[in-house]
């Protein structure tokens, strides 16, 4: 059962060494990650389960000790996805459970996943095994919500840490240029989030969302999925349109 959930966005600027000299500009953001964490800590799960965009449709299974990196940004600094007990790898390698631990050929956590990673590291995450999934742009709204309704009943009590971003649409100068429907998109997607209206995020037209280039509305709805049938409430901790790319932070209890 799905007991509490952290939506945070996955821009690799989120991580200091990445953003370098404009890191402060998204101090408040990482703060209300830390704040999302907290309430995730707090619900004393069982299970974490990581969500987060991924290039292709998936669903694609991330286990605990994956390895992420974020040398493409021009910065020599890896991650691993939650803590075992098994030697260092390269990131091109993940755990091979069947084998005790012991490394195989596995994907790399992907971007999103890897900013994931980066935050339960930061904030100390030692409260539950922890594993990841990646979903993509192209995975219809209702595999989402079969997937969110799995991924609750992996363990009596069950925490989602749910990362992706809203629009990459709202300036001229933004990845997406300007698009004068993304600032609508992006109030729902945010008053959604921050209310726990499951409904709202089933709804998100997942077209609209890829012309927009919004990240999370996959894992959004995976969320939407897993809290069917929970009476949590949301809290909107943060929302901004930084480099014209609308982010979003919540919590959900």
């Amino acid at each position: 059962m799905l007991v509490a959930a952290a939506v945070c966005p996955c821009p690799p600027l989120l991580v200091p060494e990445v953003a370098a000299g404009a890191a402060p500009e998204l101090d408040a953001a990482r703060a209300a990650c830390t704040d999302a964490l907290g309430v995730l800590a707090a619900a004393r799960p069982d299970r974490l389960v990581v969500v987060g965009p991924a290039p292709d449709a998936g669903p694609e299974t991330y286990p605990a000790g994956t390895r992420g990196s974020f040398r493409g940004f021009g910065v020599e600094l890896d991650v691993r996805l939650g803590a075992d007990e098994a030697p260092d790898r390269s990131p091109d390698e993940a755990p091979d459970q069947a084998s005790g631990g012991a490394s195989r050929p596995g994907p790399a956590l992907p971007y999103g996943l890897a900013v994931g990673a980066w935050l339960l590291r930061r904030t100390g995450w030692a409260d539950a095994p922890v594993e990841g999934v990646g979903v993509g742009e192209h995975l219809p709204a209702e595999r989402c919500a079969a997937l969110g309704r799995d991924l609750a009943t992996r363990a009596p009590r069950v925490a989602l840490l749910v990362l992706g971003d809203a629009s990459a649409c709202r300036t001229l100068k933004a990845p997406g240029y300007l698009d004068e429907r993304a600032a609508p998109f992006d109030a729902e997607a945010g008053r959604a989030l921050g209310t726990a209206d499951v409904a709202a995020l089933a709804a998100l037209d997942a077209g609209l969302a890829r012309e927009l280039k919004v990240s999370g509305r996959a894992p959004w709805q995976v969320l939407a999925g897993a809290a069917e049938g929970t009476a949590l409430t949301g809290t909107l901790l943060y929302e901004d349109v930084p480099y014209g790319v609308g982010y979003v932070a919540a919590a959900w209890s």
